[in-house]
């Protein structure tokens, strides 16, 4: 009897679990359907705005060069690339030195050593930051690569849409087996709180950029604080988006996985430590809520495996259990459909996309990690500095 009742409650769960499914894979269609695209716009006539590019760089050596390879070969006319090196303990200062001996548009940023209370990125973009002379800005990363149409046609929607911001959506690129397994189980989310649907909608207070392509106003940069005003975000980007959205300013998401490629995570290192930083901040603001939602994450991308597995043995044996069967079935049968879905539109191989129950394992894993070491010294390595989050209030996302 009381096995029973046991049972049934986990059918309740997993009932709700199914719902919450529904309801993402649905979002997740809309995502697909309605998001905007880079290269189809209604154009008009504009001027040829001055463009920097702030691009910070450390230990990036294995990266930097095809990317400035693709930003001196755009088609766009007016603009500049501001290189920083971030203090980087590789070649990287050295590659940005030659490229810009060699060509006038690249001009190399040495930074000086980072201030305390400062993430690495943010103090190489406001070094950067210092040199440019655009009326646009446009932020990318040293491992983003770019077609050379690209900043053309940024411009061009910006302009003729007249908005403050535009970030582009880009495709991901995985580089060893660990990502290409976990980031499907990642982006179905995406979809849902900072998809490209709610950013540009002007009654959402979602605001989002993505740090490999978003290119904003100067007068607009200087009105939400700079990167000064998100010093101490461990997520910059979303940070900044999201004070851009606050403003009131025109922004917009739009996708140009066809035109931009950038690296989520190189290898297991740095995505475990992605992980860890999307958790992070959440507790930091709220300990309660994000305890909360890191077991809503639990249910909804593993728990259905863990019931399937629990009830398959006794399937037959009583109607509780055959209800368990049933419900774990179904959810975990919408779960691993969306990962599938997603890793098809991410340009992942089938082969990966099947082994979404040990990505969820991942993503599961990571974000307690990082509950667990949100308030210590050294909660986040990030390109060879280790980060203390305790002493901040991150914002770039509401919980």
């Amino acid at each position: 009897m009381i096995l029973d009742l046991v049972n049934y409650a986990f059918v309740a769960i997993l009932v709700g679990i199914c719902f919450a499914w529904v309801v993402l894979i649905r979002s997740m269609a809309d995502s697909f359907r309605h998001t905007p695209v880079l290269d189809k716009f209604d154009a008009r006539p504009h001027d040829t705005p001055r463009v920097s590019i702030i691009l910070p760089a450390r230990n990036e050596e294995g990266f930097i060069a095809k990317c400035l390879d693709s930003l001196i070969s755009q088609d766009y006319t007016n603009y500049e690339i501001i290189a920083i090196d971030d203090s980087s303990e590789d070649s990287t200062g050295e590659i940005i030195s030659k490229y810009a001996e060699k060509n006038s548009k690249v001009i190399h940023v040495s930074a000086g050593p980072k201030p305390e209370g400062w993430m690495g990125k943010n103090w190489a973009c406001t070094e950067g930051y210092k040199k440019a002379t655009g009326q646009l800005l446009l932020f990318t990363d040293a491992d983003t690569k770019f077609e050379k149409n690209v900043m053309s046609l940024a411009v061009s929607h910006l302009e003729s849409a007249g908005l403050d911001a535009l970030t582009v959506i880009p495709k991901m690129i995985c580089l060893d087996i660990w990502t290409k397994i976990t980031l499907p189980v990642i982006s179905t989310f995406l979809h849902t709180r900072f998809s490209a649907i709610r950013v540009n909608d002007p009654t959402k207070k979602t605001g989002y950029f993505f740090g490999s392509f978003f290119i904003i106003r100067k007068t607009t940069y200087d009105s939400v604080g700079t990167h000064e005003g998100v010093k101490h975000e461990i997520i910059e980007d979303g940070a900044l988006g999201k004070k851009v959205k606050e403003g009131g300013f025109r922004m917009k998401m739009v996708r140009g996985d066809h035109l931009i490629e950038a690296v989520w995570a190189r290898d297991w290192s740095t995505l475990w430590n992605a992980l860890k930083r999307l958790m992070i901040p959440l507790f930091l603001q709220n300990g309660k809520i994000a305890v909360g939602i890191f077991f809503a994450v639990l249910f909804l991308l593993f728990m259905p495996y863990v019931f399937l597995a629990y009830s398959i043995p006794f399937a037959t044996s009583s109607a509780s259990f055959s209800a368990v069967f049933a419900s774990s079935a179904v959810s975990s049968a919408l779960l691993f459909s969306a990962c599938v879905v997603d890793a098809r539109a991410l340009q992942i191989k089938m082969r990966h996309a099947i082994c979404a129950p040990l990505g969820s394992l991942v993503v599961v894993g990571g974000f307690l990690v990082g509950l667990i070491q949100a308030k210590r010294s050294s909660a986040v390595s990030w390109r060879g500095r280790t980060y203390s989050m305790k002493d901040h209030s991150p914002d770039f996302i509401n919980v």
